[in-house]
């Protein structure tokens, strides 16, 4: 029969549920403290037969590494935060998801935090996480500069805290972007519409301050500018909250001013929802009367009382990517991540566009 060493509670070792400490588990395994430390924080440098026999311990003994004693430390805490700025928009719930799922494969804790798109409450949570120790965050910035003026994100810059931007590019930040091409797919929206006959438009969309609204604009120009329309073809109207509340003020807003446009293009699909819940409501039929893009390409675009044409991004696959190179920046110092993958959207049409009615 093995003997098991009495645990030493003087000795600042964690202990776990049933009494049992790093060094009981040390002397079960046959190997050292400093290895059992090393299967809990840092296992890939271990050798496999030795990790296992550590792992057999641990299971053996009930033992449960304190993961405050391990933050007192310096070691790793096995946890990641992730912040994204509207945590009720489907889009950025499955972005959330599939960030956990990845860390969840690599037996990583997730912290989600909402930002509700403002730079305080996002400058707020990065402090947070920061005193968590966590070692890594994804984020997609709340604005287009509020990283770069982050003084909390540049101490975790400087600490070398695995970092990913998720869904956004951004200059003077040093960190890795999993995002996807939104010039190129506010060109395909604009593109699609052209194709069909439309010549006017309007874009509904968030501030210039949000990055993917910037960007999606930038490729909607450049699309009506390559057919031969001035800027005069399309008109703007910025809402302060991509919801599909401010999508039903702006179709009201229409129906009361007259639709003056044979097409609309909205930066989510929550506001294009609004919209269309708005015209139908008005009795505006979508899209005999006007055609409706949407951009996310959420589940409920497909099952909408009108299908929702829509720019489709690859939303878990955005988060998965993203924790998979904070995960290989905060646990294996060897690997090199990539420090940029841009993924490219996809038209996905369905009911809701169709060319416009002779004479509009």
């Amino acid at each position: 029969m093995r003997a098991i060493l009495g645990s030493r509670t003087g000795s600042g070792v964690a202990m776990g549920r049933q009494g049992a400490s790093s060094r009981d588990v040390a002397a079960l395994a046959g190997v050292s403290i400093g290895t059992v430390s090393n299967v809990i924080n840092r296992p890939d440098i271990v050798a496999p037969r030795t990790r296992s026999k550590v792992e057999a311990a641990i299971q053996e003994l009930g033992f449960v590494p304190n993961a405050s004693a391990r933050r007192l430390r310096g070691a790793s805490t096995r946890t990641i935060g992730v912040v994204v700025p509207d945590v009720s928009n489907p889009f950025f719930t499955d972005l959330a998801r599939g960030a956990e799922d990845k860390a969840n494969e690599a037996d990583f804790l997730v912290i989600v935090c909402n930002s509700d798109e403002s730079v305080i409450k996002e400058e707020h949570y990065l402090s947070m996480l920061e005193a968590q120790q966590v070692d890594g965050i994804c984020i997609t910035p709340a604005s287009r500069t509020s990283l770069q003026k982050s003084p909390t994100f540049k101490r975790l810059m400087e600490r070398k805290v695995g970092l990913a931007v998720m869904d956004g590019r951004l200059r003077g930040v040093d960190a890795c972007f999993a995002t996807v091409d939104d010039v190129q797919g506010g060109a395909m929206a604009a593109e699609h519409l052209l194709e069909l006959g439309h010549r006017s438009f309007l874009w509904i969309t968030g501030p210039d301050s949000i990055p993917q609204c910037y960007d999606r604009e930038m490729g909607i120009r450049s699309a009506l500018e390559n057919a031969g329309l001035g800027r005069e073809a399309l008109t703007r109207v910025e809402v302060q909250a991509m919801s599909a509340d401010a999508g039903v003020a702006i179709g009201e807003a229409l129906v009361q001013d007259g639709l003056r446009h044979t097409a609309v293009i909205c930066a989510n699909d929550l506001l294009a929802f609004g919209c269309l819940r708005a015209f139908l409501e008005h009795g505006i039929r979508v899209p005999d009367d006007i055609s409706i893009v949407g951009y996310d390409d959420i589940d409920f675009a497909r099952v909408a009382a009108v299908p929702l044409t829509s720019i489709r991004q690859p939303r878990r696959e955005l988060g998965r990517t993203a924790a998979q190179m904070v995960l290989a920046q905060c646990t294996d110092s060897e690997s090199v991540p990539p420090r940029e993958v841009i993924f490219q959207p996809q038209l996905v049409v369905r009911e809701s566009t169709a060319a416009p009615k002779a004479g509009t």
